[in-house]
């Protein structure tokens, strides 16, 4: 990992957060690990959104609004999966055999996770104003360049469409399937109680997308 930490300028203290922060479930199961990367993950995912906050009110005139979508362009799935793969994350990632024989190293849901990992150990090791500059290092070239689009809000546009027409909208979980490690949920979103939309994903936010890009479209015909 010598290799990453001179990319990102950071000379760890804690090598076991960092061990922690690569390890899949699948990997700490199948070798009877304590620790795998989710609980950095989470912590992590809060360091990414406030550190590109930050950033956003400091550095632009735009309103709430405005602001939320800008950032969840930045911090969305795609995005994280982004600089995972620009800093060549896929290489550190453990996995459990099983996890490996399908492709676990590649997959957009791990390899975007263990990017939020990383701030969390990051942020645990040096600090949040380490764990800023890194994170802002990374995301904000992508913030100035306006051809770059990870990512579009179809809750919010539906939400926009909906609260025009004063109808009641809200989202149910129909379904989660699959091991603890590699989940998929199933998502519907009702419009007075009728469903218009519905949308699969590996995290619940992802599917809700999928079901509001669908009834987006339903209302559009």
């Amino acid at each position: 990992m010598k290799e990453l930490f001179a990319t990102l300028h950071i000379h760890p203290k804690d090598q076991t957060l960092y061990t922690i922060a690569f390890s899949h479930s699948s990997y700490a199961n199948e070798h009877r690990a304590k620790k795998d990367y989710e609980r950095l993950e989470f912590l992590g995912d809060a360091v990414v959104d406030l550190a590109v906050a930050d950033y956003l009110y400091n550095n632009y005139s735009e309103t709430e609004g405005e602001m939320t979508k800008v950032r969840a362009s930045y911090v969305c799935e795609n995005a994280l999966y982004e600089y995972s793969m620009q800093l060549g994350l896929p290489q550190y990632i453990k996995v459990g055999h099983g996890e490996a024989t399908s492709g676990g190293k590649f997959k957009k849901a791990i390899v975007a996770d263990i990017f939020e990992a990383l701030m969390g150990a990051i942020y645990l090791d040096l600090g949040y104003a380490t764990a800023r500059r890194v994170i802002l290092d990374i995301i904000v070239p992508y913030i100035k360049n306006p051809s770059v689009s990870f990512f579009e809000d179809y809750k919010s546009a539906l939400q926009e469409a909906v609260q025009t027409s004063q109808k009641s909208l809200y989202y149910e979980l129909i379904e989660e399937s699959g091991p603890p490690h590699d989940k998929q949920f199933t998502m519907q979103v009702k419009i007075d109680d009728i469903i218009y939309g519905v949308g699969k994903g590996s995290s619940k936010k992802e599917a809700e997308q999928v079901a509001a890009k669908n009834a987006l479209e339903k209302l559009a015909s």
